[in-house]
């Protein structure tokens, strides 16, 4: 049985939008800039640009002095992109009444610094919307020229003289320093991190990585006017479109790092934080993407988290909405999706606890692509070149994965408290068609029973010291303050959630000063010296970072260069997950007294690590997957 607030909600929610679906919406060409309307909001977009050069809710401006258009840097056979190709003209596609939309056509004419693709971006009105929908669909042909890109996005930039206040979630919300405050600060160790010397915020440093997030936890966030009682929320309705998957920090706003320190709201639909994602396209190569709809939402209330609250009523409206049969792309093909069902069930009878959160998706197979080192493999974790469909299994593992193209995919899941990833090859979808997978099976990777583990399995360091306000700038710093010994943990009386750090840096001295390398230390008995098998989950390294293990004094291995997954100095909590393997042979342990050792190698101070997961596991050669 529902309960009684979730009625009144709905009541409320019916009552708040009666006047607007009484309003149909209009679209006008004005010349330079079209005009989409309805009762509450209108739009003004700028053809020869596509940018949104107006946004009003009544008659307050929300975006004066600012615009919200699309942002592109990578590289590309011709050179470096800075940009999308020049407008092509503007069209009116849906010309009102349920819904509105206008096409401005931009296509590649060969233009130094311009992405190599042919790319339409839509904005749409619909008659009940309290805000803009955008998207936009790009077409790679053979003969254009190949790509890469390293950041996309759709960038807002809302009145200052409106807005004041930044919601990402309930921890992060909060007044925001004025440009005024960001312009007099000192840069810290970062271009992107300043001392404030005035304001309300006096004495923090104020950084953009601070309202990093997870879109797949963050479906709306925004800003809001204290004064005016308004808010200006981001809303993704989907993470097909989000490079990266469900687990895949980006940024979502912050002040400009430009003078006067305006608001920025972001779409980081393709990112190079916290590890990064791949998107190149080859001479000779098709390629298409639509990359939304998403939401540009307006709101009123009285205060920011109940207004951050109300906008993620409304993702939460428009994810059960999607695909919206109003947009009419062969590449959305909303008419040919179907939904994937089925039940995974573990099969581990050594697990102590259940498992948490499992999500399950569905991705395009691993592939390679060219690298500095070489050839790079590119999973699901960092692919932002197709579509990935994910969604969290219900507590019994059944899953219903909805709206899935037609296609042929890798079925992927994890679960928080598990260590590895199930995968099944070649799966199927055919137009309209839904499809049932049965019962699958994921037989959980052991070497036999735990001797002794540390954290959660769960690709976050959020279970450890500072894990609780990891988005802070500066626990690089504070480390030697918090552990002047280095981490030293005792397996039975240590306690991770206070004496295991969010992160392990290098030695730096007060002014993050390499000083040398760090060790940390654990120290553990066993019921019995025989061969054993050391598990380490990373979530966060730096480019050439080295993890060294030894046990008792004797070498046991190392990871070797890891690959680029910055997480540390951008005030995070995870990033990519890397596994690590290591055989710890009878010979080299003892039954009490054992003493493992972690250090961590490199030369600048940005090269922290952060742990997800250790477990060292007695091997048990009858089982399988019992040798390495």
């Amino acid at each position: 049985m529902k309960p009684a607030f979730y009625f009144r909600f709905l009541a409320s929610l019916s009552l708040a939008l009666t006047p607007l679906a009484r309003a149909a919406v209009e679209v006008r060409d004005e010349g330079k800039t079209f005009l989409l309307r309805n009762g509450k909001i209108s739009a003004r977009v700028d053809k020869a640009k596509a940018t949104l050069v107006s946004l009003k809710r009544g008659d307050l401006e929300l975006i004066r002095g600012g615009t919200g258009y699309w942002s592109f840097s990578g590289g590309s056979d011709k050179g470096r992109i800075q940009g999308s190709p020049g407008s092509g003209g503007g069209r009116i596609t849906l010309t009102g009444g349920a819904v509105g939309e206008v096409a401005i056509d931009c296509l590649y004419d060969g233009a130094p610094g311009t992405l190599p693709a042919h790319v339409s971006f839509r904005y749409a009105l619909t008659e009940s919307a309290e805000g803009v929908y955008i998207y936009g669909i790009f077409e790679h042909p053979a003969e254009l020229p190949g790509f890469g890109i390293g950041e996309a996005r759709y960038v807002v930039k809302p009145d200052p003289q409106v807005f004041d206040w930044f919601t990402v979630d309930a921890p992060r919300s909060r007044q925001m320093p004025t440009g005024q405050d960001w312009d007099r600060g000192t840069e810290a160790n970062l271009k992107e991190a300043r001392l404030l010397t005035s304001g309300i915020h006096k004495g923090e440093v104020e950084h953009k990585y601070g309202y990093s997030a997870l879109f797949s936890d963050s479906p709306a966030y925004g800003w809001s006017s204290s004064e005016r009682k308004i808010g200006l929320w981001m809303v993704n309705p989907s993470l097909e479109y989000i490079a990266g998957g469900p687990t895949k920090p980006e940024l979502t706003g912050h002040l400009d790092v430009n003078p006067g320190g305006r608001p920025v709201l972001l779409n980081m639909w393709h990112g190079s934080h916290y590890g990064g994602t791949s998107l190149s396209v080859a001479k000779g190569e098709d390629w298409s993407m639509l990359v939304g709809p998403f939401l540009l939402h307006t709101n009123q209330g009285d205060n920011a988290l109940g207004m951050w609250r109300d906008a993620m009523r409304t993702a939460v409206t428009e994810i059960k909405q999607w695909p919206y049969p109003w947009v009419d792309s062969p590449l959305y093909a909303a008419k040919e999706r179907v939904a994937v069902t089925g039940k995974l069930t573990l099969k581990d009878p050594l697990a102590a606890n259940k498992p948490g959160t499992m999500w399950v998706g569905l991705t395009a197979p691993d592939y390679e692509v060219r690298s500095r080192s070489g050839r790079e493999k590119v999973s699901w974790q960092r692919n932002g070149k197709h579509y990935q469909y994910w969604a969290r299994a219900a507590a019994d593992g059944s899953f219903r994965i909805a709206s899935v193209r037609p296609g042929t995919y890798t079925l992927h899941a994890f679960a928080d408290g598990i260590l590895g990833e199930f995968s099944k090859e070649q799966v199927r979808v055919e137009p309209g068609k839904a499809m049932r997978l049965g019962d699958l099976a994921w037989q959980v990777e052991r070497s036999g029973p735990v001797a002794w583990e540390i954290g959660i399995p769960d690709r976050s360091a959020a279970e450890f010291r500072n894990g609780d306000r990891y988005w802070l700038w500066g626990h690089h710093l504070q480390y030697r303050k918090e552990f002047p010994r280095g981490v030293d943990f005792t397996i039975g009386k240590s306690d991770w959630k206070k004496d295991w750090n969010l992160c392990q840096p290098l030695e730096l001295d007060d002014k993050g000063k390499v000083l040398g390398a760090s060790t940390w230390r654990v120290r553990f008995d066993l019921k019995d010296a025989v061969d054993h098998r050391l598990r380490i989950a990373l979530c966060g390294h730096r480019e050439n970072d080295k993890l060294v293990i030894t046990a008792n004094g004797q070498a046991i291995g190392d990871s070797g260069r890891l690959h680029e997954n910055g997480v540390m100095h951008r005030d995070g909590h995870r990033g990519l997950l890397t596994e690590l393997s290591f055989r710890i042979p009878a010979e080299v342990l003892k039954k009490t007294g054992n003493v493992l050792e972690l250090r961590l190698e490199g030369r600048v101070w940005h090269q922290g690590l952060l742990y997800d997961y250790l477990r060292l596991e007695q091997i048990d050669s009858t089982r399988a997957g019992g040798t390495l």
